[in-house]
């Protein structure tokens, strides 16, 4: 375990001791399952440099630095810019309101998918799965059958004891 003073930039911000680059400051998170074990480290703040993908945590406010590795889950991708196209016409399908949408019998076809009752697109089918934790708390909406479209963002949830499915909020 290295210990560190980091040193403060013009712009009262910390500098990487590595590289010199400004740290990118990231509050603290919820608490997170890490291979079954509760991990409360991800509750601390922590100071980031995104360039030698490493962490800082201040221990106990004495100004000093404890430098950790940063996890792939956590690090930025730069984005490259990407080439716009030119003088392509968008075309914007029509999106029916959610209310003139009746109870609709939705079935997968052979690559898994169905169009949507909303705006014709073509509906990803999502398998039921287990509760899972996020941000600290169950999240339940994956653990039925549904399906998602990736135009208007539209969700379709079976109705319970039928082979109908309804638009539903998420």
């Amino acid at each position: 375990m290295t210990v560190t003073k980091l040193k403060l930039s013009a712009n009262k911000k910390l500098i990487c001791p590595k590289c010199n680059r400004e740290l990118r400051f990231v509050e603290g998170g919820p608490v997170r399952v890490v291979n079954g074990k509760v991990d409360m480290s991800a509750t601390l703040p922590r100071h980031i440099c995104d360039h030698c993908n490493v962490f800082y945590r201040e221990l106990l406010s004495s100004g000093y630095y404890d430098e950790f590795e940063l996890p792939k889950e956590d690090r930025i991708v730069p984005k490259a810019p990407s080439p716009k196209p030119a003088a392509i016409p968008s075309i914007k399908k029509r999106v029916l309101a959610t209310g003139n949408i009746p109870p609709t019998i939705l079935k997968r076809e052979a690559d898994g998918k169905c169009p949507c009752p909303r705006c014709g697109d073509r509906m990803n089918f999502v398998e039921a799965g287990p509760v899972q934790i996020v941000n600290g708390k169950p999240d339940f909406s994956n653990t039925m059958d549904h399906f998602v479209c990736p135009y208007c963002r539209s969700v379709f949830r079976k109705i319970v004891g039928t082979d109908y499915f309804q638009w539903s909020e998420k």
